[in-house]
């Protein structure tokens, strides 16, 4: 089976584009553009850390618990954006768990704590926890946890199979990655203006009934994923069974936020059709 739906990446404003369809067993629905192409993912780094941080939880090197971050934060608060550091500077704009402020700095801060519990530099870790045993050989980190990964939509959509189906965690570690921390944590969501409240999972954002987004007006309020501002974005429908990865080299801006949504509902349509 090939999705049409996905086609419609054509007709975006980009120079290059690629997407794929994946469902929960790992069966690719379709694809199209330049699977293999090398695109960096900007935040959409950030699902891929946050995995890399979950494994090393239940391989006991850290606990989610632990204190982490600013005073008074822990794992847990970096990984919902509840830390209280400001986004691109390691400096505390509010305290532990009152607001929603997305921070790169969180998952830099993230990085860190890892390599001294492991001993393992961030990139290395993620490479052996969560690369290698998915088969994501044109996947690496080449910077920040936060923003500076590369991949390709062939080695996203196998990570879109993992987060749908886990093999690498206890699936109840996923069920607690897409549950709602911090339940009622106003916020910004980039992008997309404040939004009251703005939902996060463990590194991974969940749609519920934000207005306006980045998926679909179809996609069900348990959709969970991340867009990043390279223009990428990897988004899960558990009510569908499906996940759709999509990666372009324009930077996020409207044109995004005008056909992304569109591309969703037709992607979701045709499934349902």
């Amino acid at each position: 089976m090939s999705l049409r739906s996905l086609a419609l990446i054509e007709n975006w404003p980009v120079p290059t584009a690629a997407a794929a369809v994946v469902r929960a067993d790992g069966t690719l629905l379709g694809t199209h553009g330049q699977a293999g192409r090398r695109f960096p993912l900007a935040s959409v780094t950030k699902p891929l850390a946050a995995y890399a941080v979950l494994v090393a939880y239940e391989e006991g090197a850290i606990d989610l618990d632990e204190p982490a971050g600013p005073p008074g934060a822990t794992v847990r608060h970096l990984l919902a954006h509840t830390s209280g550091l400001a986004f691109d500077e390691h400096r505390v704009a509010s305290p532990p768990g009152e607001r929603r402020l997305y921070s790169n700095a969180g998952f830099e801060q993230l990085g860190d704590h890892l390599a001294k519990a492991t001993e393992i530099p961030f990139a290395e870790y993620l490479r052996q926890a969560v690369l290698e045993p998915l088969g994501m050989a044109s996947t690496a980190l080449e910077g920040s946890p936060a923003k500076d990964g590369v991949s390709t939509v062939e080695d996203l959509a196998r990570f879109a199979a993992e987060i749908q189906a886990p093999r690498l965690l206890d699936p109840r570690t996923v069920a607690d990655a897409m549950s709602v921390q911090y339940p009622g944590t106003k916020g910004v969501l980039p992008g997309y203006g404040h939004q009251n409240p703005n939902d996060w999972g463990l590194g991974f954002e969940i749609r519920d009934s934000k207005s306006p987004h980045w998926t679909g007006a179809s996609s069900s309020p348990r959709t969970f994923g991340h867009f990043g501002q390279s223009g990428t974005f990897l988004w899960a429908d558990p009510d569908a069974g499906v996940a759709c990865v999509a990666l372009t080299d324009r930077a996020f801006g409207p044109w995004a936020a005008e056909v992304w949504p569109a591309f969703t509902d037709a992607v979701l349509g045709e499934l349902r059709g």
